[in-house]
Parts: C-alpha cells; structure tokens; sequence
C-alpha cells in the first residue's frame, strides 16, 4: 500500500532541510500523541544511523515498531525504514528547490504485510484506502503549514 503527497513551503530549502530533520521535535510531537519513544544515536549526527523504538496503541492494541534513518541527505532529503506488528514500510522524504524562497516537499510511504496479522491489518487498511489518503494528504499540508509558519517566526 503506497501513499504519495507533495506540498509546497514558502522557505528556503536549507531551512525546510533542518525543520523536517528536527528529530527531538519530532520525538516531543510523538511523545504528545501518547507514542512511547526511545532513541538510539546521536541526533546531532544523524548521518551515522539513528534508531527509534516505539510504543503505541492503535487499534485496541499495543503496538511495537523500530524505525531506522537508512538515508540522510542533507538538503535533499532522507529515507526512514521500520518495521513492527507484522508490517514494515519505507518513507522517502524528498526536497526540491522550485525557487530560493520556495521548496517542495515530496513524500512517499509504503507498507508492505511480513507475517499473516500483518496482512490482515494491511487488508484493513487497504479497505479505507480513500479516507486513509485524504488523511495522509490532510496531515501533510498541515505538517508543511506548521513548518512554515515555524520557519516564518524564527527568521
């Protein structure tokens, strides 16, 4: 199952870069929806591997994943891979600059089933494919308004 979603910020690509690579934001965001996290490497050198476990509740049950920054192009972009409860997925995060003020922000998500619970859940998903898009397209805009509204206070 793939997700696909493009946004654009008004910011320079540097900027954007090092919003979405703000990794202790991000963990403070998840820790905020209840999301139990717990990092492994140095955030402030992200190219050598950075590895989170996560713990979380999602459909009346306790889930488990790790996530691995396999990819981490400064400027350009990045690619996390995880796995947990019987699914593994792949985020590709990709930034062009369309002008020195302005950035697109592009992203595309995978999941794929690895044991036989993790095909049902993906089967389930797979059955609100339409509602499960607009969601991911909903989140996505409002993650690149909030980033830019970010960027826009500290400049």
């Amino acid at each position: 199952m793939e997700f696909k979603g493009n946004e654009d910020i008004e910011a320079p690509i540097a900027d954007v870069f090092g919003a979405i690579s703000d990794f202790e934001m991000m963990e403070r965001s998840a820790l905020r929806r209840s999301i139990e996290v717990q990092r492994t490497g140095d955030p402030a050198h992200p190219e050598a591997g950075l590895t989170w476990d996560l713990n979380f509740a999602f459909r009346g049950k306790q889930r488990q994943a790790r996530l691995v920054l396999a990819d981490y192009s400064p400027v350009t972009g990045m690619t996390i891979t995880g796995g947990g409860s019987g699914l593994d997925g792949r985020m590709e995060v990709e930034l062009v600059a369309l002008s020195p003020q302005r950035t697109r922000l592009s992203v595309w998500l995978k999941l794929e089933a690895s044991t036989l619970t993790g095909r049902l859940l993906l089967q389930s998903l797979k059955l609100a494919r339409n509602n499960l898009n607009r969601r991911f397209k909903l989140r996505l805009a409002d993650y690149a308004g909030l980033t830019e509204a970010r960027l826009k206070s500290t400049a």
